[in-house]
């Protein structure tokens, strides 16, 4: 089993650490780890630091030694989900499996037939959800780079990151747009890559407009039409699979 993952907010340089607060209190009390075991470090930035704990005191406090630094370079290339917001916890959940999957970036995206509307303190509160359900999905998943999540995006917003992508295409499975296969559709070695994830209702006419002007293509994943929650998940997948970084 790979060593468990705890967030600090800048890796140690020298050898010895104390990691204390709620990651010291979640290895201490929740993991019960004891001197001897593995462990990681990371700054969810790329920087993490492998070591082994030296003790266990109290209720959260955990001294872990012999640490060795390092460096995760960033991905190529990069990938980012666009995401529509789904209704209830789905949010959630297709950050959570994204971001086990290996999602780079994820952008909550209010689209013209989304139910759910992130004004005011709820939308907030919703993509403070998000970010927390990376993070912890990111530890889960011992990944030592955790995707961003950015505020949410309007639809001129996300045709201007469209534009600006190595690569960019939305998920549509409607008959009256051309779509290609994800599966064989050529893909850049660098850069940037972004994918659109429609809502439930589908995106609408003016939507892919919009879209199709800013350089994406119209692509499917099979013959299945899947969730709004799983769609992304699937397609990140593929996309780590045919570029290598799955490897």
């Amino acid at each position: 089993m790979t060593a468990p993952v705890f967030v600090v907010e800048q890796v140690p340089e020298g050898p010895e650490f104390v990691l204390e607060g709620p990651e010291g209190r979640h290895a201490v009390s929740v993991k019960r780890l004891q001197a001897g075991e593995a462990v990681v470090l990371t700054d969810g930035r790329g920087a993490w630091a492998d070591g082994t704990v030296a003790a266990a005191e109290g209720k959260d406090r955990l001294v872990v030694g012999g640490l060795r630094r390092s460096e995760e370079p960033a991905p190529a290339p990069r990938i980012t989900v666009v995401q529509a917001l789904p209704k209830g916890d789905r949010g959630e959940l297709a950050v959570e499996t994204m971001t086990e999957t290996g999602v780079d970036a994820v952008v909550p995206w209010q689209a013209a037939r989304c139910i759910t509307q992130w004004k005011g303190d709820r939308g907030l509160k919703a993509l403070a959800k998000w970010r927390s359900t990376a993070r912890e999905a990111g530890k889960q998943s011992r990944r030592v780079r955790f995707p961003e999540v950015a505020a949410a995006m309007s639809t001129k917003q996300v045709a201007l990151l469209l534009a600006g992508a190595d690569f960019a295409a939305v998920l549509h499975e409607d008959r009256e747009w051309t779509s290609e296969p994800l599966a064989t559709v050529p893909l850049p070695a660098s850069g940037e890559i972004v994918l659109v994830v429609g809502p439930e209702g589908g995106v609408s006419p003016q939507e892919l407009e919009a879209f199709a002007a800013a350089g994406a293509r119209t692509c499917r994943l099979g013959p299945s039409v899947l969730r709004t929650s799983t769609a992304g998940t699937a397609a990140t997948a593929l996309l780590l699979g045919r570029t290598g970084r799955w490897g």
